[in-house]
């Protein structure tokens, strides 16, 4: 069986998103499927120079090019050049390569080119929802919930989940928000983030030499490790960081990575007057992320309450767990469905930067706890949330859009 996948963008771009394709496309390979991969002009518009075709780490890629630039730069009729580039790219690749089915993943331009292309050449289509991006689009400050931008975006969302022939999705809050707009239940497949365990090892000691050159030598750090959007509420965590100074006068907060937010924290460590206990690292190289983690004492995932951080899964929480390093995250339901308060991680009231600096006082303190808690995420993530019980979930939907065409 060969899949042909679209995407957005795929390495050698680092993102949740990539990252997530790139397990997939690997453990379907493993379970002995072809994969071939095609991205649209967001791929191309984000690399200089970038050929028709590479091979990034083992997995070989076709690329879409813009073939008007200004159609791609006027609002609403870029949408339709995406989607008008890509379905030309993808009939191209599709008629050279013969897949048994088309794979497409969110957002739902590349479901609308992939459906349009099936439908031409006869091959059964699936359609992938990683996350609304309307409702990214309001957590990244770019529309607003109930405007023309997002009715529109909603629309396309839902026409890709009605005309295509099976629809995946990557948690139980997409499902039912799926199911909720008409979907049948039996065409929904959940597909949950995962990590792959073999390349997160727990971390038993921590790195001496970056500890040495980030001054941390007898801190105790509490942190965050990931992008820096407003939804992430990392604010919280420096408010916490300010009710919990006192009370713990060797308290440091290490902030690793970088994004849209980015200055507002630092303004914000400023004017809470923590500016002196807080350090910004920038972003750091993936291969040297791991040794970061190891000079955390207890991570902190705050996300505020709105539509996606309710309805999606992130990965952040599981690969702390995977790593066997303690953390508290805010109790919205994209948390609450992969962590079970008290025995894989900690939950707070979202919002409430007292409720987290409770829970991050409670596991600065309690060590008993704080082990039992990384002995049960490794668990989990061991026989739960790994990438091949994951794709293994793909094999019956498969089945079944391929009887489709028989």
């Amino acid at each position: 069986m060969l899949i042909l996948h679209v995407l957005d963008h795929s390495i050698p771009l680092h993102s949740g998103y990539t990252f997530r394709s790139r397990s997939i496309f690997t453990q379907q390979r493993q379970r002995g499927w072809g994969t071939e991969h095609v991205t649209s002009t967001k791929h191309a518009a984000a690399v200089a120079n970038q050929p028709d075709e590479e091979t990034v780490e083992g997995l070989h890629f076709f690329r879409t090019r813009l073939r008007s630039r200004w159609l791609h730069r006027l609002p609403v009729v870029n949408q339709y050049a995406v989607i008008r580039d890509l379905e030309r790219r993808l009939t191209e690749v599709a008629r050279q390569c013969k897949p048994d089915l088309l794979h497409a993943h969110s957002p739902a331009l590349n479901g609308i080119a992939a459906i349009r292309v099936g439908r031409a050449l006869g091959i059964p289509v699936g359609y992938e929802v990683r996350g609304f991006w309307e409702d990214a689009a309001v957590s990244h400050g770019t529309a607003r919930e109930g405007d023309l931008r997002y009715r529109i975006t909603r629309g396309l969302e839902t026409w890709a989940l009605r005309h295509s022939d099976h629809c995946f999705c990557i948690c139980e809050g997409l499902r039912r928000d799926i199911v909720a707009r008409g979907i049948a239940a039996d065409k929904v497949t959940v597909i949950p983030n995962a990590v792959d365990i073999d390349n997160f090892q727990p971390i038993e000691t921590a790195d001496e030499a970056l500890r040495n050159e980030l001054s941390l030598n007898g801190r105790q750090v509490i942190g965050f490790i990931g992008s820096f959007y407003f939804y992430e509420g990392i604010e919280l965590l420096l408010e916490a960081a300010s009710l919990l100074r006192e009370r713990f006068p060797e308290l440091h907060v290490l902030l690793v990575g970088g994004g849209p937010a980015e200055e507002m924290l630092r303004r914000k460590s400023l004017t809470l007057g923590i500016a002196d206990i807080t350090t910004f690292t920038g972003r750091v190289p993936q291969q040297q992320v791991a040794n970061y983690y190891s000079l955390i004492d207890v991570l902190a995932y705050p996300r505020q309450s709105m539509r996606i951080t309710e309805l999606v899964t992130p990965l952040k929480p599981l690969e702390a767990m995977a790593l066997k390093r303690l953390f508290v995250a805010s109790d919205v339901g994209g948390h609450k469905e992969l962590i079970v308060d008290g025995e894989t991680g900690i939950l707070h009231e979202a919002g409430n930067p007292a409720s987290l600096a409770e829970k991050l006082a409670l596991l600065l303190q309690d060590s008993r706890l704080g082990e039992s808690l990384k002995q049960a995420g490794r668990r989990f993530v061991e026989s739960e949330r790994n990438w091949a019980t994951s794709v293994a979930n793909y094999q019956s939907a498969y089945d079944r859009m391929l009887d489709i065409m028989m």
